[in-house]
């Protein structure tokens, strides 16, 4: 891919495995909107750090901004102000690096901050085309889905990545280093097997991901939050229709507003 400077930006620290080899070729600035730290309190950033530093990538001014307590509570109390400067910050530093091309979580309807990165992309890209008159790529990758495959109707307009064995062994040996994360890594290789990780898709996104309302299924986030509320971890759940919908569609407005 040639790409004058790409950026990687991810809601949680420990995704950047999930595309390791592109993370080593191209070497993008990253931005992770929270420190990983979930329910414990413990952040994760310092493995995402050795990662970074060992593929030669960059942090960004964002990087751990918020604990994820702190994005949840945010989205159920409707501050979307917090979002909105984000997404100002985010597509400024876009036009300050001259980056052309961003990857990032794909809406999964699985995680709501992995969903919210993905809202906060698609017009933070929007945006920083408009000020700078600069294009800007839009791609997105899977997180809980199966790593090596992508839609037919996608792949043309994809990034495919064939690692051969060293690349395998450096994203595998990333991985199981990855303390935080080692019953997901154990998990997802258990269910896809190591051979489905050779191949990295990055997807492209379409900058109004999220707009619409998707099919009748109820989104995980909130079938989970409902478990985590019964066992009195939290006191709400973060729900698509209440929640994430209108955040999504105040971002856009947002943008346009700015554009206008």
């Amino acid at each position: 891919m040639n790409s004058t400077r790409p950026a990687l930006i991810i809601a949680h620290p420990g995704h950047e495995l999930r595309v390791h080899h592109w993370l080593e070729k191209t070497r993008p600035l990253v931005l992770v909107l929270t420190d990983g730290s979930g329910r414990t309190a413990q952040s994760r950033l310092a493995s995402t750090t050795r990662i970074l530093e060992q593929a030669g990538a960059t942090p960004g001014p964002i990087y751990g901004r918020f604990g994820d307590a702190a994005i949840y509570d945010a989205i159920l109390s409707g501050r979307r102000e917090v979002f909105l400067s984000l997404l100002e910050e985010i597509a400024d530093e876009l036009i300050a690096a001259k980056i052309d091309c961003v990857a990032g979580d794909a809406l999964e309807a699985y995680s709501s901050t992995h969903d919210l990165c993905r809202y906060l992309i698609g017009p933070a890209v929007e945006l920083a085309q408009y000020k700078s008159g600069r294009r800007i790529q839009n791609f997105d990758f899977l997180l809980v889905g199966r790593p090596d495959e992508c839609p037919a109707d996608l792949q043309s307009g994809a990034l495919k990545l064939s690692l051969d064995h060293p690349a395998v062994e450096r994203k595998l040996a990333a991985a199981r280093g990855y303390s935080e994360l080692a019953n997901e890594v154990d998990d997802a290789l258990r269910e896809f097997g190591q051979e489905a990780f050779s191949t990295e898709w990055l997807r492209p996104a379409s900058n109004r991901a999220g707009l619409r309302l998707p099919g009748a299924k109820l989104p995980y986030y909130e079938k989970h939050g409902e478990q985590q509320v019964a066992a009195g971890y939290y006191k709400r759940v973060i729900r698509l229709r209440e929640h994430m919908l209108p955040l999504a569609q105040a971002m856009w407005d947002h943008m346009e507003q700015c554009a206008a």
